[in-house]
């Protein structure tokens, strides 16, 4: 799979047009709204790889023929999420003879590491996730804690789910289509008129949480102010707080506009 051709973008193309590609993408072929699981599952794969520099760089200068393979356990081991293999998700088991490093000597146990793919909204809530291990016991069947507010890059141990084992978990927090998440925070744009910019205006706003809240624009207020609803954003990790909820105020300029205000707003410019 070539993950530039998935996303529709060039070899060339900027972070920013990467994210691009991927929401519009994204959007289109997600499960929720009819489209394949497989194919929204490429999009992720391809996302995750490109927008992260340390991996685009590998991906772009792949190791010479005969070295492939080199991520993978010395034993073979593997994992899927959901049942489903994903390549860029791995195992690795350190035996006695590995070169990574210590294995299991006496009681000591295995560690298994892996990299789990998890939408905002579960990062946000908090939520369980089916992992299938595959050990040279068996095949593994384990359920998942996913903690609230966690961040791409997070490495949570978890003790007691492996027979005689310990997995390390890598999270990624896919992007989301509505709210940028900017450390604690969510981002979001609101289109507006400038004329409600000028004489003031409410609208309805649903935050990550499906909460309905009703914002307020004061009169006067400029072209791309920016809103904050205090404690409606990300849950902060390992505690009970919460980032902001910003929303950005897009000013577009009505299609149709009566002449008076046309007139008025001449009348005021030649003042």
């Amino acid at each position: 799979m070539d993950y530039y051709s998935t996303l529709g973008i060039a070899k060339t193309a900027t972070p920013e047009e990467i994210k691009k590609a991927y929401r519009k993408l994204a959007s289109q072929h997600h499960p929720d709204k009819g489209g394949e699981t497989a194919k929204f599952q490429e999009l992720q794969t391809a996302y995750e790889t490109l927008s992260d520099p340390q991996k685009r760089q590998q991906y772009d200068n792949p190791p010479p023929p005969g070295m492939g393979g080199m991520n993978r356990g010395p034993h073979g081991f593997a994992f899927s999420t959901n049942g489903v293999d994903v390549s860029d998700i791995f195992a690795q088991v350190f035996g006695q003879n590995s070169p990574f490093g210590p294995g299991q000597r006496g009681n000591q146990k295995q560690v298994f590491r892996t990299r789990v793919n998890v939408s905002l909204l579960d990062a946000f809530n908090g939520s369980q996730q089916m992992l299938k291990v595959q050990t040279n016991t068996g095949t593994n069947i384990i359920t998942l804690d996913i903690p609230k507010g966690v961040h791409t890059g997070n490495q949570i141990r978890y003790e007691n789910i492996i027979e005689n084992g310990i997995l390390m978990v890598e999270f990624v927090v896919m992007p989301d289509l509505k709210f940028d998440r900017q450390d604690h925070n969510l981002v979001c744009t609101h289109t507006i008129s400038v004329l409600d910019l000028i004489v003031g205006t409410s609208f309805d706003f649903t935050t990550i949480s499906g909460k309905k809240l009703q914002v307020t624009v004061k009169p006067k207020t400029q072209p791309f102010h920016q809103l904050k609803l205090a404690g409606q954003g990300m849950p902060i990790l390992n505690s009970n707080q919460y980032g902001d909820q910003i929303i950005l105020l897009n000013a577009i300029i009505p299609d149709i506009i009566d002449k008076s205000i046309i007139d008025s707003i001449e009348h005021l410019r030649n003042k």
